[in-house]
């Protein structure tokens, strides 16, 4: 019986460019939410995939009426085209380091909202990473923690910034700093007018509440269960929004709240016991070889603010 699987010899740039437009339509979702992100038309992103596929010798995805999915194929195409970018990453970026200078590039992914905490070193570490290496090439992605610690599971992050939640085998997590979390609520909300002397544990679980639906602590989640939850949100945006309402309580970082708390539009419901830290680490993958970009990263991230 003759053997019909197409055994893939050699790779040339025409094939890793190929690679690239695939993950670029997978992480988007699809070939027309990849026009943008890859500036050329939908026909030729299909025409590319149709290559791919052809020089591959396996069919990678569904289009159609019904949307974009991947098959068992491609899904496995997908994530070994992660570990070959990352390992076209590393080499790059140890040739690199021969040389005096910082060249390559950091990919890194960081947990939405954290702009505006005020010991917040990111900021400081890139700019610090730009200076010595006025080439390097920055890539953040701001997206959910378990995506991040995935991305850098799989290579195609160098490094996270994540909250402590449950840590993940295979990776690597160290202290970073620390955000406070106090309970809010709108100017228009009956709390808003109480005094904090007055408040009671009892009044405040008697008011609908608004909880995140992404992963949390046990110790974080141990907060919301008495309070009155009739809400979700994916994210600390869709909390506040909710807040904003006057119809919620919920919780949000002193830092992030701020900007609200200064123009009258929140206060802080102030009860020792409905207050919260969470810790902030960097993640990376165990085992992963030295790159001095990100070494060169990490030194400044912890590092005293000047």
């Amino acid at each position: 019986m003759p053997n019909n699987k197409k055994l893939v010899s050699q790779l040339s740039n025409f094939d890793i460019r190929l690679l690239k437009i695939f993950r670029s339509v997978v992480e988007c979702g699809g070939f027309s939410a990849a026009e943008v992100e890859l500036n050329i038309s939908r026909s030729a992103i299909s025409i590319s995939m149709s290559d791919l596929e052809a020089r591959l010798g396996l069919h990678l995805c569904q289009r159609g009426r019904a949307g974009f999915s991947l098959t068992d194929e491609g899904t496995q195409v997908y994530q070994a085209s992660l570990q070959l970018m990352a390992s076209l990453e590393n080499f790059r970026t140890q040739v690199n380091s021969i040389h005096a200078e910082l060249t390559g590039e950091l990919n890194i992914g960081i947990t939405d909202n954290l702009v505006t905490l005020e010991h917040m070193s990111i900021s400081k570490a890139l700019k610090a990473l730009k200076t010595k290496g006025p080439e390097i090439v920055i890539n953040i992605r701001m997206i959910p923690p378990n995506e991040i610690e995935r991305y850098v599971l799989d290579g195609a992050l160098h490094v996270g910034v994540v909250p402590n939640l449950r840590p993940l085998q295979g990776l690597e997590y160290s202290s970073l700093y620390e955000e406070q979390y106090m309970l809010y609520c709108n100017y228009q909300h009956p709390l808003f007018n109480i005094a904090d002397e007055d408040l009671t544990p009892k009044q405040i679980c008697e008011y609908e509440a608004v909880a995140p639906s992404y992963a949390q602590t046990a110790q974080t989640r141990s907060y919301y269960q008495n309070l009155n939850t009739t809400a979700t949100a994916t994210d600390r945006e869709g909390v506040a929004f909710l807040i904003l309402t006057g119809c919620f309580i919920g919780y949000l970082p002193t830092h992030y709240a701020k900007r609200w708390v200064v123009s009258g539009e929140m206060r802080a419901l102030y009860l020792d016991d409905f207050n919260f830290n969470t810790d902030y680490q960097t993640v990376l993958r165990k085992g992963s070889k030295p790159n001095q970009v990100v070494e060169t990263f990490l030194q400044e991230i912890k590092l005293p603010s000047q």
